[in-house]
């Protein structure tokens, strides 16, 4: 048998590399460099920070981190996403184990009749015959080119892009179970500054309406403060119809339908500045890129399957057995069988087929990189935006913070006029509507500023090692 095989294979050798010369194809696709800036703009280039993978505990919320914990455990995303894993994991088995040959064993009797009237002579036993067969099978085929090397690393590259995939559903849902959070604990504190001004209507409605009937008010005061008690009112209610909304998100996003979540009248959180230094080299670590990149690579290791699929592939064939017509003499020495012969398969003609399928590769290959090259420049972008905003945003808050002491200052002097009689209650009403609305407006600058914080550690693959703004 090995006599057999090294007679037949210097022949199909020499075949197979003259075959070869006629399968070649075009270049293969080369991985692109991507050009960034050192660094972003305003920050001057240090040592990398580290990244913190539990980046939402930076803004020392209890609550939030026990929310979050529930997501990661429980999300339905997230479960689907550790599925896909599951999946290519098993790609890359199979893949692996087609490097390997195959080995069945098979067993089998035949019980059979010949024809007696086709002229040829009867066996001695009859026309009746029974054949018992025992035989172990094998198939394998030889990676002449690495085409089944380099399917091999198409599937680790797969199985690693859908890890990063995980990764990234898994940023996305801590990001927006922090930000519902965050809109939450924003709403709380809406809720309990329009709760401080209903109070303060309500004292200035009651004030009028003794003024009225002490004869020292008109109606059109009594009005306008009954109008004003009961836009507050209306402010209350879509205050809370939108926190219940911003709590079923969190219920669904945690995986805890019904979620129930007390109100909270504490200080919102000190929003997160980014460290000085923020070197461009942090956008290598977002999931998301390192999936572009992990699909970039296994769109170049497939396009090599594709091409060598076309090259002459060569494989060997065998099986050792037995046979006999009795089964008692099945493990005699005379009843064994055996066979082994390698066979070379070529495409000698297929019109363009194979062609055709090894242009496609390399077009999925070329797209690959493009979006690789994308998702790297998007990132840079990202960042950049989430920078400018934390610092234009930060600046918009001082003013905002200015603004309110004004308009608390302007409330308390419309106030004090009413009371001695210098003016009218519209000018108490004005003072009070600005107030409000200028704490409200704090509120809302405070609460942008925390997005703007998400986002940057979104932007960022998920934060980094560093404390609070005080």
């Amino acid at each position: 048998m090995k006599r057999a095989a090294r007679a037949m294979l210097p022949a199909l050798s020499a075949l197979s590399a003259l075959l070869l010369a006629a399968c070649a194809s075009g270049p293969a696709p080369q991985r692109p460099d991507i050009v960034l800036p050192a660094a972003y703009a305003g920050s001057i280039a240090a040592s990398s920070p580290v990244l913190a993978a539990d980046w939402w505990k930076l803004f020392a919320e209890p609550g939030l981190d026990q929310l979050v914990e529930l997501a990661l455990a429980a999300n339905l995303d997230l479960r689907l996403a550790a599925a896909r894993i599951d999946e290519t994991a098993v790609a890359l088995g199979l893949a692996r184990a087609a490097q390997w040959p195959s080995v069945d064993a098979n067993g089998s009797v035949s019980r059979m009749r010949s024809s007696t009237l086709t002229g040829q002579p009867v066996s001695p036993n009859g026309p009746r015959s029974t054949s018992h067969q025992v035989a172990l099978t094998t198939s394998f085929e030889i990676d002449l080119w690495g085409r089944l090397r380099n399917a091999t690393q198409a599937a680790q590259a797969q199985l690693l892009a859908a890890q990063h995939a995980r990764d990234t559903v898994r940023l996305g849902l801590v990001s927006a179970v922090v930000q519902a959070w965050l809109g939450v604990r924003t709403l709380d504190a809406q809720q309990a500054t329009v709760a401080t001004q209903r109070k303060l209507r309500d004292d200035s409605l009651a004030l009028v309406r003794r003024r009225v009937e002490g004869g020292v008010a008109s109606g059109l005061d009594l009005a306008q403060a009954d109008g004003a008690v009961a836009a507050l009112a209306a402010q209350q209610l879509e205050l809370h119809r939108q926190r219940e909304l911003l709590v079923n998100q969190l219920g669904l996003l945690s995986g805890q339908p019904g979620l129930q979540l007390p109100v909270d009248a504490r200080a919102l959180p000190s929003p997160v500045t980014a460290p000085a230094g923020l070197p461009s080299e942090l956008l290598l670590r977002r999931p998301d890129l390192q999936q572009a990149e992990a699909t970039m690579r296994a769109s170049f290791a497939q396009y090599e399957v594709t091409r060598k699929s076309a090259w002459p592939s060569l494989s060997l064939t065998g099986s050792f057995g037995a046979q006999s017509a009795d089964l008692v003499d099945l493990l005699k020495a005379g009843a064994r069988t055996w066979a082994f012969g390698p066979s070379l398969l070529v495409s000698v003609f297929d019109a363009g087929r194979n062609q055709a399928r090894t242009d496609e590769a390399r077009a999925r290959a070329e797209q690959a990189a493009i979006n690789w090259q994308q998702a790297a420049q998007t990132a840079f972008r990202e960042v950049a935006d989430a920078l400018v905003n934390a610092q234009q945003l930060a600046a918009q808050a001082v003013e905002v913070e200015r603004q309110r002491g004004a308009a608390l200052e302007a409330q308390r002097i419309a106030q004090r006029r009413y009371e001695a009689g210098y003016s009218g209650f519209l000018e108490v009403l004005d003072a009070q509507r600005g107030a409000q609305d200028a704490e409200l407006a704090l509120l809302r600058a405070r609460q942008a500023r925390l997005d703007a914080s998400v986002a940057l550690l979104k932007a960022l693959g998920g934060g980094w090692q560093a404390e609070p703004a005080r």
